[in-house]
């Protein structure tokens, strides 16, 4: 059999750039260490400083390293497993949600998660803004959005605005019976909110879950979990998706 177009291909310099760092992570690096700056790893491996940048995204992006902000590229620890929501915990806020509350507002929501809805482009939602907080690190940002037909008798008395009043909006959710929930997980990028919230730069790669949440014979809420990619890895089961997460701890 002939050799395919794909075979014939040589291995791209980022990559072969991406393993030898790999290696080099291992046998001269402790977790938690900062890189040398770009200008010194390329005069040491011999490439461009664009084919270092390439690597160096690969291998945030498979959880071996980590950007931060006014500390530079470090040695990411290894990933430890720490559960998130199944299907028995059913909606947001509710008992055993690790999810804290942060912030409520009124908009509309993005065309993508109107139709999930099942709602015109321009009717405006409930938006809460909650974070998931592990080992004193930020984890992941969730925006979850809830039409006003899915909380009917919620009044702005109930609290005026704030964390308050994101609890009120669950709370007033939590009435309607839960009928199941189901989600999908896709890789993306970090946009400047979230990106603020998780502690990273704009444009980290991130693994976003959706989820909706069905009750009244139809969608009832929807919720947008950005997770960090450079520390979280899923794993699926019976019982659901299990978040694993790495926090910050020094090798031993």
């Amino acid at each position: 059999m002939g050799t395919t177009q794909l075979e014939s291909v040589p291995e791209p310099k980022y990559w072969h750039l991406r393993t030898v760092l790999s290696e080099a992570l291992d046998s001269e690096f402790a977790v938690g260490q900062v890189l040398p700056n770009e200008r010194d790893l390329a005069a040491r491996f011999g490439v461009a400083r664009a084919t270092l940048r390439q690597a160096l995204e690969q291998l945030e992006l498979e959880g071996r390293l980590q950007r931060r902000r006014g500390v530079g590229t470090t040695v990411a620890p290894p990933r430890v497993g720490v559960a998130v929501g199944s299907a028995e915990l059913g909606w947001p806020g509710a008992p055993g949600d690790a999810w804290q509350a942060e912030e409520s507002d009124r908009a509309t929501a993005p065309a993508a998660v109107a139709e999930l809805l099942g709602i015109a482009k321009d009717e405006p939602v409930h938006i809460i803004r909650r974070t998931r907080v592990t080992g004193g690190q930020p984890v992941a940002a969730d925006l979850v959005h809830i039409p006003a037909s899915s909380v009917p008798d919620l009044t702005a008395i109930d609290a005026p605005a704030g964390p308050a009043r994101a609890r009120a909006v669950l709370r007033e959710l939590r009435r309607m019976e839960f009928e199941g929930q189901d989600r999908s997980v896709e890789l993306g990028s970090a946009r400047a909110d979230d990106a603020r919230a998780l502690d990273r730069l704009p444009g980290a790669p991130v693994l976003v879950v959706t989820t909706r949440y069905f009750g009244a014979g139809g969608t009832a809420a929807v919720s947008l979990a950005t997770y960090r990619a450079d520390t979280c890895r899923l794993t699926f089961g019976a019982d659901g998706v299990e978040i694993h997460h790495t926090p910050e701890r020094q090798a031993s």
